[in-house]
């Protein structure tokens, strides 16, 4: 992971939040390499669940929501986190992540594992953040930042049905923002008080809850394989009876090897019809759903992925770093940095360089450059040697890099150099958004 955090600083993937301030524990800032790989990330998820089926739809609910919406879900009540504080270190800690938390004064001891550890009982404490409504800061005009964005596609239910043509089976996706006051914010951008989820809820007929369920395991699954994560880094855990949420049939959880162990990605649960009839009975509106083709009205079951955008792109980041070797100006090996990334992925998808300053090689560049980026994220760069350029690329996981040369300026052909394999071909200038629609797989 000291590898990964380095070159996410190095590159402009990712910063700490506040940095000249001394930083904000638990929040991070992506930079201009970072926000385009996230926004890949989330932009391959859109595809996949709305744009390529015919059976969801999207939203963008709001972050600040009716408190009652909070008590419905369970959320005031039950959404704590056990705490406990370390009379001798002085540090808060969450009591059930005692065995893998270090000490702050002897960070090579485990707090639960050190004999001069004096915990205090443990107490609840709710994750979520409050704020206020208004100018006056009182009870009733209290409110929450949202800990999910699950319960903003509940309570639009019976809009959407009404309004958007829509019949069971369907769902509806959203991406946004979701906030935790997390005691232990840990592991770079896998626990944070500030996140992106990526979810669905998809609403189906109680007796078809099962298949659609088994449906969406293995499709999330697979979404993960088909954009490159290597499948001994990926499993699909099932949840034990005593992990299960007292209003869940089943959950399984999308798990990625990180270089601290195994962690959830996404979980997929089976919710039942829990969430509508608490947003029924506390609102006092019928959210139940009529079957026109059938006659019958019923409150449909839901199955719910639900994704962490900055957990997956955390994943896919460090799934594809590598380092191998690689022959330097002078021919000498050295260890190159490369991120092998999915080409849907890469934040960069072609950086164009001439190699030379003269000779018209800039003017040409430009012009590929140009042409290129009217389709793609395409840089151009012709700062310091070609190989250092080729160096500075590997390390963004951008697929190609393209150099205008001498030749370039007698046949029109460019050298194209694959990331990967480092092999080197000639493409006509006539072709090359051909070619490279071809190499990202479009």
């Amino acid at each position: 992971m000291e590898k990964i955090v380095s070159l996410a600083k190095r590159r402009g993937i990712i910063f700490q939040s506040s940095e000249v301030y001394g930083g904000l524990n638990g929040a991070w800032d992506y930079g201009p390499v970072g926000v385009e790989l996230k926004r890949n990330v989330k932009d391959a998820w859109w595809r996949s669940v709305v744009r390529d089926r015919d059976d969801m739809v999207g939203l963008d609910a709001a972050i600040l929501m009716h408190p009652r919406v909070w008590e419905a879900s369970g959320h005031v009540e039950g959404f704590t986190d056990p705490l406990v504080d370390c009379r001798f270190c002085k540090g808060r800690f969450r009591a059930d992540h005692l065995e893998d938390t270090p000490c702050p004064k002897k960070p090579s001891k485990m707090v639960g594992k050190h004999d001069e550890c004096d915990l205090t009982e443990s107490r609840k404490f709710n994750l979520m953040f409050k704020t206020f409504v208004g100018p006056v800061e009182e009870t009733a005009a209290q409110v929450y930042l949202r800990p999910e964005t699950a319960q903003g596609i509940f309570v639009n239910f019976k809009n959407v049905v009404d309004t958007g043509r829509v019949k069971i089976p369907f769902g509806m996706a959203q991406i946004g923002k979701s906030f935790r006051n997390e005691i232990t914010p840990k592991q770079f951008t896998f626990r944070v008080r500030e996140f992106e989820q990526m979810e669905i809820e998809f609403f189906v007929r109680p007796g078809e809850d099962v298949k659609w369920y088994e449906y969406w395991r293995n499709a999330r699954l697979q979404w993960y394989l088909d954009l490159g994560i290597r499948k001994e880094n990926l499993r699909l855990r099932d949840h034990a009876a005593d992990e299960l949420a007292h209003y869940a049939r089943g959950c399984a959880d999308v798990e990625y090897k990180f270089p601290w162990g195994w962690s959830e990605l996404e979980g997929i649960a089976n919710r039942t019809d829990y969430d509508l009839k608490r947003h029924s009975e506390f609102s006092g509106k019928d959210l139940s759903y009529f079957d026109p083709e059938t006659k019958e009205r019923y409150v449909p079951y839901v199955i719910e992925p639900s994704a962490g955008a900055d957990r997956g792109t955390l994943a896919f980041l460090v799934d594809a770093y590598d380092e191998d070797s690689a022959p330097d100006e002078k021919g000498n090996l050295e260890t190159r940095v490369v991120l092998r990334l999915h080409p849907k992925l890469a934040p960069v998808k072609a950086a164009v360089f001439p190699l030379l300053r003269k000779d018209g090689q800039p003017e040409k560049a430009h012009a590929v450059h140009d042409q290129l980026r009217k389709r793609w994220n395409v840089d151009y760069d012709q700062a310091g040697s070609i190989g250092k350029r080729y160096r500075r690329y590997d390390e963004v996981g951008t697929p190609l890099c393209l150099t205008i040369d001498h030749q370039t300026m007698q046949d029109d052909t460019v050298t194209v150099r694959d990331r990967d394999t480092m092999k080197q071909e000639r493409v006509s200038c006539g072709r090359l958004t051909e070619y490279v629609a071809g190499r990202m797989g479009e």
